[in-house]
């Protein structure tokens, strides 16, 4: 389709942006890079669209009407579409807002000599005719005529050659709107879900959409109002500065749904409409404003700007969601302590899906789950979180610790060293805080710490240790005096304004030539008093983790855990195969003539896990309930079932969201035989042991041996 009738069916009302769609993302590079493809006639891409007499919520004001029949949506190339748009016509599409604009790419301008593509600069731009705004062209209130003549009156010539690329490139500018987008249609007989679905594969395959954002599309079909119910809460929660995004909140929901931080996958199907719609209510009208509140009265948190690991949110969230907000003092605190040392220990820098599996599961199973997070953090670091003095050498104020400081500083107190103003939710846009250098840095590159004298120097005087945290307006005041001057003054001014933000009172410290024991010194006051302060704020104790079956399966076979990959199909032959459900039986028989152990079906000897879908469909394309009574079946017909009630328990945990069966066997009090018959002979009992990471059979006098000092 021509770029000139996509534009016109956008204004036609006849190409549409479901309400799915994320909004405008892209930056002013890829707009540049796009513009500079079409004019070099390279390849651009193609556009999904899908047509349809049934769409979904649309994007925009418009509110569809049958009468208009079959309409086109746009699903894939939204990105590019809308950029030309913004471009050619410097508007906004009328399906979005100003507010969904994460950034206004318009106001590129090209030079129409070079066809070179730039955003405004005065410098280059101001007195150059050649250099114009784009959109100029594309609506045609510009001219190659006019730029000729321009240049003419400046005495810049220019020559026939430059001329004729002026008209030329003119040309090729306007000529985008001829060029073509390769158009997939989804015929109209699809339904919404069969269109999601194809917008899910077609997104799956690159870079453009993260998990969140292709689940938020898959939600959006069996729930239109979703995304924007979500943005609503999000604009609220932004003006008491917690600025979330729309991932984090589908995180939030995969963890209350599943207790799951990476598989978004379980959040697509339509069954979990209802749940999610009344999860999102119980978010929307409580938990979400409990969440704020409790980390702004208790962890100091004014601003979202202030955390570095904005997903150590989701297990909070989900905490506060499955208690019903009914927290403990003791439990508030043990969040927020936990909270500190997810910040300033990174804990969710990177693969943050992981480690939420790992941490939500922390959050539905111990009973006390913000003392066991803590441990992982110790665990991690081996054995110690402590913050040594050391850390804070040449850390800028985008460290982690800068964050935890300025919150613990909060806690002492601390106020504005000019101002007099708490620090703590200072009130008003000048009054908004700002992190000053107390060595002021003209002075400081005056003598020898400037970047010409290299990285560690230069490090040294951005040092977070040389900050002080000021309100907007005084820090404006403050200038570049000396730090003998400034310091001298606030002492007079405020006694204890120093103290309280943990800047050394030693006079002799704030002598330039001092520079770096005065770091010296403040490294160490700074690294104790939030030592102490984080030991201070709760009571932890030591919780072990009970070992998960993921790392049991880590571990591989040994002579408490077997694992097998189907309980009763045959995965060479495709068929249901029953010795294998006795080698289950054999398995089960030799844990309890041993000292116990773990079975797990759904998981190859290699550790690879498969699940249980196969030996589902073989009980009838049953589910882990039909399983449970095949199996339960089998136990009690081998073994009795006061066997099976008080030595087996059956559990079906997830791994990586496959459902698995464990089967835990605990060790008989006396010898348990199980009947089996050997090829074309009568069944006969046999007895089997575990040794080594296999199960043995024992006869004669081996096992009357054996069944004499084990039992007897």
């Amino acid at each position: 389709m021509k770029i000139s009738m996509i534009l016109d069916k956008i204004d036609d009302r006849q190409l549409f942006v479901p309400a799915f769609q994320r909004e405008y993302v892209w930056k002013r590079e890829d707009a540049k890079s796009l513009l500079d493809s079409l004019i070099k006639e390279y390849p651009t891409g193609t556009m999904l669209t899908w047509e349809t007499n049934n769409p979904p919520e649309l994007k925009g004001k418009h509110v569809y009407d049958e009468r208009q029949g079959a309409v086109r949506i746009l699903l894939d190339g939204q990105q590019r579409i809308t950029t030309l748009y913004l471009l050619t016509k410097g508007e906004l599409p009328p399906y979005y807002t100003l507010e969904e604009i994460a950034n206004d790419t318009r106001g590129l301008h090209v030079n129409v000599e070079t066809l070179e593509l730039e955003y405004y600069s005065k410098i280059r731009m101001e007195k150059d005719p050649r250099w114009i705004d784009i959109t100029e062209i594309f609506k045609k209130n510009t001219k190659a005529q006019a730029v000729i003549k321009a240049l003419r009156e400046q005495g810049r010539g220019p020559s026939e050659e430059q001329e004729d690329a002026i008209h030329e490139n003119f040309s090729r500018i306007l000529g985008i709107f001829d060029r073509d987008f390769v158009e997939q249609t989804i015929p109209i007989k699809a339904t919404i879900r069969e269109a999601i679905d194809i917008f899910y594969k077609v997104n799956a395959g690159g870079v453009a959409l993260t998990d969140a954002e292709l689940a938020l599309a898959q939600i959006s079909g069996y729930w239109p109002q979703a995304r924007e119910r979500f943005k609503k809460k999000l604009e609220a929660l932004k003006k008491d500065g917690f600025v979330l995004k729309l991932d984090l909140i589908v995180y939030v929901l995969l963890g209350i749904l599943h207790h799951n931080g990476s598989d978004m996958r379980k959040l697509h199907g339509v069954e979990n409409d209802a749940p999610m719609r009344a999860a999102w209510e119980k978010l929307d009208k409580k938990v979400l404003d409990y969440a704020a509140n409790l980390l702004r009265s208790h962890a100091f948190v004014d601003h979202t700007d202030e955390i570095n690991s904005i997903y150590a949110l989701v297990p909070v969230i989900v905490y506060c969601y499955d208690r019903n907000c009914d927290l403990t003092q003791t439990e508030v605190l043990k969040i927020v302590k936990w909270f500190y040392y997810s910040q300033v220990r990174r804990r969710y820098v990177n693969q943050h899906p992981a480690k939420l599996d790992h941490d939500l599961t922390i959050i539905m199973e111990s009973p006390s789950p913000f003392d066991r997070l803590l441990e992982v953090i110790r665990e991690e670091r081996g054995g110690s979180i402590a913050i040594a003095p050391e850390e804070f050498d040449g850390r800028a104020v985008r460290h982690p610790l800068f964050a935890l400081l300025r919150w613990h500083l909060k806690s002492r107190g601390a106020i504005c060293l000019t101002t007099g103003v708490a620090i703590h939710k200072p009130m008003g846009e000048k009054y908004q805080l700002e992190y000053d250098h107390i060595f002021p840095y003209s002075q400081l590159r005056d003598n020898g710490y400037g970047w010409e004298a290299g990285r560690t120097k230069y490090a040294l005087a951005q040092e977070l240790t040389n900050r002080a945290i000021l309100t907007q307006i005084a820090n404006r005041e403050k200038g570049a005096r000396t730090a003998e001057d400034y310091l001298s003054e606030v002492t007079q001014r405020f006694p204890r304004g120093l103290s309280l933000q943990l800047i050394p009172e030693d006079r002799e410290l704030w002598r330039i030539e001092n520079y770096e024991l005065f770091l010296n010194t403040r490294r160490k006051k700074l690294a104790n008093s939030l030592n102490e302060w984080l030991d201070g704020i709760v009571e932890s104790s030591t919780v072990q983790q009970g070992v998960s079956v993921a790392d049991l399966i880590a571990e591989g076979e040994n002579e408490d855990l077997e694992l097998k990959e189907t309980l009763r199909w045959d995965t060479r032959e495709n068929t249901v195969n029953k010795e294998l459900e006795n080698v289950i039986l054999k398995t089960i028989a030799a844990f309890a003539n041993a000292r116990g152990g773990t079975l797990i079906v759904g998981v190859k000897d290699k550790g690879e896990i498969v699940g249980l879908d196969s030996d589902y469909k073989s009980l009838g394309g049953g589910n882990k309930d039909k399983f449970e009574l095949h199996l339960t079946n089998l136990i009690n017909k081998h073994f009795g079932e006061s066997f099976g009630a008080t030595k087996v328990k059956v559990t079906f945990p997830e791994v990586l969201g496959v459902e698995l069966c464990r089967i835990d066997i605990s060790e008989a009090h006396k010898p348990t035989f199980i009947k089996i018959a050997a090829k074309g002979a009568q069944p006969q009992d046999r007895f089997y042991v575990r040794s080594g990471n296999s199960s043995h059979e024992l006869t004669g006098n081996e096992a009357h041996a054996y069944i004499k000092e084990r039992f007897v």
